[in-house]
């Protein structure tokens, strides 16, 4: 894949954060989720590959488009997979909280993992914890052996972990070995991207959460010479056999991050509200700034940007 690639998938996760930021804090999380779909969608149109989304934002007969199986790009271009997260948390934008973005990777095509809209268990952090931690060790094993590699006090490290029910026993365990939780009601990719960048203060991220962020944020720590380890967990025997028939029959099985994503991917990604690794849109006086990363698993390269967008002025994008 060409590296300016890049370049061009920033545009349109670019295109999901400005048209979904403009719905921020006014409480409706499907209007959010449809701007940024639509807006995203749109802008595909302009980039120059033969992407099939392995990744997207549902199955074709729940959703008009970004759903699992579309074509996208214009057709000329290399062969891709394609993972999408129009906004990795409407909900959270719809009330004005933090984290949320939009989120795109494309990959050799046949190396992204498939996956259903199902769970997983995950483990995720930057490179310090590759060859550290393990799906097989228990939680208080990790943050110890983490903090260890770190060279910090296991009373400094933070551990991310999504606010659900599930996740108490998790958490208690966490606290017992003496680390700081940071819970999140959304958000996973986001909170992998930030155990890699020390600025934020997050070291790990722990816990059950959506299969498809789990690929996503798989593709973003490829990149980022970060470590992950995932374990399906369906809820139920529709999300089995969904996973059956993409050809998944081992549930019990722990999944690298060469296993997750195998070949070459590119990330692009743009915050929607202010977040941990990335800043949300910001309007001003006829226009806007935008905040996007953009990186390549071939070269490890990592790109930081802001956009200034003007509204009198079109395309937008």
């Amino acid at each position: 894949m060409d590296r300016n690639l890049g370049m061009d998938l920033v545009r349109v996760t670019e295109a999901a954060a400005l048209e979904s930021s403009r719905l921020m804090g006014r409480g409706d999380d499907v209007a959010v989720d449809k701007a940024a779909i639509e807006a995203m969608r749109q802008t595909f149109d302009t980039i120059a590959i033969d992407g099939t989304i392995v990744i997207g934002e549902g199955p074709e007969d729940a959703i008009s488009m970004l759903y699992t199986g579309e074509r996208v790009g214009t057709g000329q271009g290399p062969k891709t997979d394609v993972a999408v997260d129009a906004i990795e948390g409407p909900a959270t934008c719809a009330t004005g909280g933090y984290n949320a973005l939009a989120v795109i990777a494309v990959a050799d095509a046949g190396t992204l993992l498939r996956m259903p809209d199902t769970y997983m268990d995950k483990i995720a952090c930057g490179p310090e914890g590759r060859g550290v931690v393990d799906l097989e060790k228990s939680p208080a094993e990790n943050v110890r052996a983490l903090a260890a590699a770190k060279g910090m006090y296991v009373e400094d490290l933070t551990v991310v972990v999504l606010d659900r029910p599930r996740h108490l026993r998790l958490i208690e365990e966490v606290r017992a070995a003496g680390a700081r939780i940071k819970l999140i009601s959304d958000g996973d990719v986001s909170a992998a991207l930030a155990t890699t960048k020390p600025e934020t203060g997050i070291d790990l991220m722990m816990g059950i959460g959506r299969a498809p962020q789990g690929i996503l944020a798989a593709a973003a720590l490829k990149c980022l010479d970060g470590e992950m380890q995932a374990r399906l967990k369906p809820r139920n025997e529709t999300e089995a056999q969904q996973l059956r028939e993409v050809g998944v029959f081992e549930f019990g099985k722990k999944y690298t991050l060469a296993e997750l994503v195998r070949g070459n991917v590119i990330v692009a990604a743009t915050g929607v509200t202010p977040g941990d690794y990335l800043a949300g849109v910001r309007y001003m006086k006829g226009g806007a700034v935008t905040n996007s990363v953009v990186m390549r698993s071939a070269t490890r390269t990592v790109r930081f940007m802001d956009a200034y967008h003007r509204f009198d002025r079109k395309p937008q994008y």
